[in-house]
């Protein structure tokens, strides 16, 4: 790929569910598994802009205690945003593997909300076990993956 990364403000967070993931179901991806997330930029041009509007929706986040009620998207931009993401893997034989997740709504608002619900139902129905700390992935797996397709307007795939 041929593109400009930035910093994706979620990876702090993001990467640290993912090796602990990894952990609890046993290394499926190996003691040495390596993950990261940047964030595409349009262009050369826009990698400053794309930065400093990243930085000041993290500080608007967590520096003041949020954002306020009515700050985030407008109800038609919740329902006519969407996402593509793409994950790009390097295996260990330097083989590659691609997956593809999307989501038909914001993912901030619209599409998060959903996910937030179809957790808290899958927990109550599909969910069976000893308690204990765990991440959405390594307790919920298969089963949310389920929900979030049929329910939450998600897709995913491999190619």
């Amino acid at each position: 790929m041929n593109v400009w990364l930035v910093p994706f403000p979620m990876a702090p967070i993001n990467t640290k569910n993912v090796h602990r993931t990894n952990f609890l179901l046993g290394h499926p991806y190996g003691t040495n598994f390596v993950y990261d997330e940047m964030m595409v930029a349009p262009g050369f041009g826009e990698i400053a802009r794309v930065t400093t509007e990243t930085f000041a929706t993290v500080v608007s986040l967590f520096g003041t205690g949020g954002l306020k009620p009515g700050a985030g998207p407008t109800r038609e931009e919740r329902e006519k945003g969407f996402y593509d993401i793409l994950f790009l893997g390097e295996l260990p034989d330097g083989g590659r593997v691609e997956a593809v997740v999307t989501g038909d709504r914001d993912p901030g608002y619209g599409s998060t909300s959903k996910m937030i619900a179809e957790s808290a139902l899958c927990l109550l129905r599909d969910v069976q076990g000893e308690g204990g700390t765990w991440t959405p992935g390594a307790l919920m797996g298969p089963a949310l993956r389920k929900r979030l397709k049929q329910r939450a307007g998600l897709t995913f795939s491999a190619r």
